[in-house]
């Protein structure tokens, strides 16, 4: 990291170096673990199952379970569910992959619409490495006096926006010069985010013999509690597909909004994408199609969860062919979209 410091003619000659001032944007995405060893595995899913804005129970019942009972075995197999989805070349997980490269051209974007060197874009995990203090040091030693944060949540939750929000602030709380910061808010109904999703949909549907009879959007699930307790997820979810849907000019019938990932005995938002899908392949629908609109990259919920379990759930029933749609990714259409939002909410700071 090079870093270009300010000539101050007043200060004294011990004066600390003082870098020449810069804009930040800060990426945040949810995380991965280093390894898919146990002791990496648990890690992970320690401070990601500790977190009280993913699972909100009194920490003397929880923590119990948690460091007794799940702790001693889910690593096992949460590690091999990352094992068979885990970049070799790069030794890391797809997910780290993505992100660095929606990084590196968002940040090439940033540089054409701002000029070299004036606007700082990097990235951060909440979860493992690297981690979001981390980062903010790195851009705070390159200049930074204002820094935008952006999750790379389309739609708001408190587990994932929020709680990238409260781990950004946290770490604000312990340096000492702080920056100007801002948060940049859901864009689950921005048409630009819209279009990337809609033509990611197109691109695929015309590469198959055979249109599939319906497509599913799968969303990350969460607690049905935590809606009736006023998190707006449910209703974004239900939007966002509502307008994919009049984009792509379908039919009222032609998506079905689910969602996955359910952890825990307490009932979650439905319908369940994986008995969806059976549900689906037992009423004649043999052909289907799956898109994840919650996630920006693809992770372990989309490779390993839907395009492996899910399928596999789908074609036990009797289903045909099951056709996943990727994520966004580093799509040239989806890095637009971000760079738009990023531009929204810079105005202002810099022109």
């Amino acid at each position: 990291m090079t870093i270009a410091n300010r000539i101050l003619p007043h200060a004294p000659a011990d004066h600390p170096p003082v870098p020449v001032p810069r804009v930040g944007v800060l990426l945040a995405n949810l995380g991965t673990p280093d390894a898919t060893d146990y002791w990496s595995m648990r890690r992970y899913l320690n401070e990601f199952l500790s977190d009280r804005r993913v699972i909100d129970y009194p920490i003397w019942k929880w923590q119990p379970l948690l460091q007794l009972i799940i702790l001693s075995k889910r690593p096992f197999t949460s590690g091999n569910n990352y094992r068979s989805i885990w970049n070799e070349e790069r030794d890391e997980s797809p997910l780290m992959t993505i992100t660095r490269d929606q990084v590196r051209k968002l940040r090439a974007a940033v540089e054409t619409r701002y000029g070299a060197g004036n606007v700082v874009v990097d990235f951060c995990m909440r979860y493992g490495n690297p981690s979001t203090r981390d980062v903010l040091d790195d851009m705070l030693a390159q200049g930074c006096e204002r820094i935008l944060f952006l999750p790379l949540y389309p739609q708001y939750a408190g587990a994932t926006s929020a709680t990238a929000n409260d781990q950004f602030f946290r770490a604000l709380m312990q340096v000492k010069r702080q920056p100007a910061a801002r948060t940049v808010p859901e864009y689950f109904a921005r048409p630009s985010y819209i279009e990337a999703l809609a033509s990611s949909v197109e691109r695929v549907y015309a590469t198959l013999d055979t249109r599939p009879d319906v497509l599913v959007a799968s969303y990350h699930g969460m607690p049905k509690r935590y809606h009736r307790e006023g998190d707006p997820y449910h209703c974004q979810c239900q939007k966002t597909s509502r307008l994919l849907r009049e984009r792509l000019g379908w039919g009222p019938d032609s998506i079905d909004t689910t969602f996955q990932s359910v952890f825990g005995t307490e009932e979650w938002l439905r319908p369940y994408t994986v008995e969806h899908v059976v549900q689906l392949a037992e009423a004649g629908k043999k052909n289907i199609a799956v898109i994840s609109p919650a996630f920006s990259a693809d992770c372990i919920e989309t490779l390993e969860e839907i395009n492996g379990e899910i399928r596999e759930a789908f074609e036990h029933a009797g289903g045909e062919s099951f056709t996943y749609v990727p994520c966004l990714n580093d799509d040239d259409l989806h890095i637009a979209a971000l760079l738009e939002v990023v531009e929204e909410n810079l105005a202002g700071w810099i022109d």
